[in-house]
């Protein structure tokens, strides 16, 4: 199992701004788009018994960590991860089409994604602290596709693809939650 100091430093935020989406009293079908370690998964499908949780990344590597932690924590809810290349069209996503979902997650990937595929952000064009400034230079300098995404141009693409961006919940060590909804 890998265990990434920054997914067990956030996976309490972010089950709280989680709660509101997907902690009511019905079932839920939620995604998890680049389930990385499996850490914020088993949590939160811990955390959310009545989520059908369902875990995916494109790295064997992270589906091998994923599923030691669904074997580990015995989290019956949190279903096997599936790969999954959100870089091609939902129509390869198998089971997981959008039309069988009540809620998509992704953790800490758009800044080492291609925009297509699309944390800190660039809030209206603006990069700040200054450490968030120098982290998105890295990133770059790893990879040109890779970068903070800026709000405004994330508000854009969603509203053409008909969803709006409800909520931006600021979280610990300058990061940022963006809850986009369905129109």
């Amino acid at each position: 199992m890998l265990a990434p100091a920054a997914a067990e430093r956030n996976k309490g935020p972010i089950l709280a701004v989680l709660r509101d989406y997907a902690g009511g009293p019905g079932p839920v079908r939620v995604l998890e788009v680049g389930a990385g370690s499996g850490l914020h998964a088993a949590h939160c499908a811990r955390a959310l018994p009545h989520a059908r949780w369902l875990p995916s990344d494109v790295e064997p590597r992270a589906l091998r960590s994923i599923a030691a932690y669904a074997e580990a924590m015995q989290v019956p809810n949190m279903l096997p991860p599936i790969y999954l290349d959100v870089s091609q069209g939902w129509e390869t996503w198998g089971g997981s089409q959008p039309a069988t979902l009540d809620l998509v997650v992704s953790i800490n990937m758009m800044h080492i994604s291609e925009l297509r595929c699309t944390e800190p952000y660039a809030v209206d064009g603006q990069i700040s602290p200054q450490s968030n400034v120098e982290f998105d230079r890295s990133l770059r300098q790893s990879n040109p596709a890779w970068g903070l995404r800026d709000t405004a141009l994330l508000r854009q693409l969603a509203e053409a693809n008909g969803m709006r961006l409800e909520r931006m919940v600021d979280m610990p060590a300058n990061n940022k939650s963006l809850i986009f909804r369905k129109l």
